[in-house]
């Protein structure tokens, strides 16, 4: 699992005091409210920074943080992103996961016949979708079109059966259509 939990990424500078424009990748951005620090991804290297001022703009977070005073010394991180460490991550609820635990989940037919695993998910707004890489091997393949061999597999009741995080497995049915 992942230690750290992408909350947002920085999207632009705004003015030339230091701020940044953040877009939130997280379900809730009101929960910058509540951070104190935020741990900066450059790419070469993690650093902590300490957040000093939040505010909300459209559907951006503004951020401001200590040691950062002028449009120069945050500009280069344009296009980074900003996590949390798990410690600070808000609690999911029941049937509710991180991205980030998802992502290389191995996905089973009601069968247990092996589909592939989950690449990626994708947020809709209505709910999720789960992108599959279908194995070359599994029985599904050849009814898989596209030259990926990916299936999209909606995040819902209907679809989604079992989900084992210890085993990294998720037991699925598949809906007329989907294949």
């Amino acid at each position: 699992m992942e230690d750290y939990l992408q909350v947002g990424v920085i999207a632009n500078t705004h003015g030339v005091r230091g701020e940044v424009k953040v877009f939130p990748t997280t379900d809730d951005p009101a929960r910058f409210k509540k951070l104190k620090t935020v741990i900066l991804d450059t790419g070469k290297e993690r650093i902590g920074l300490e957040i000093t001022q939040v505010k909300f703009f459209k559907n951006m977070v503004l951020l401001k943080f200590r040691d950062f005073d002028n449009i120069n010394d945050i500009e280069p991180y344009k296009g980074k992103g900003l996590f949390v460490t798990r410690e600070q991550a808000v609690a999911c609820g029941e049937d509710e996961y991180f991205i980030a635990d998802l992502i290389g989940v191995e996905v089973k037919a009601e069968g247990g016949q092996v589909l592939g695993n989950i690449t990626d998910v994708i947020q809709t707004g209505a709910n999720d979708v789960y992108v599959v890489q279908v194995r070359e091997d599994s029985p599904y393949a050849p009814r898989v079109t596209g030259k990926k061999k990916e299936l999209l597999l909606p995040a819902i009741k209907d679809c989604i059966l079992a989900v084992d995080m210890e085993r990294r497995e998720m037991q699925v049915h598949l809906m007329q259509g989907l294949l």
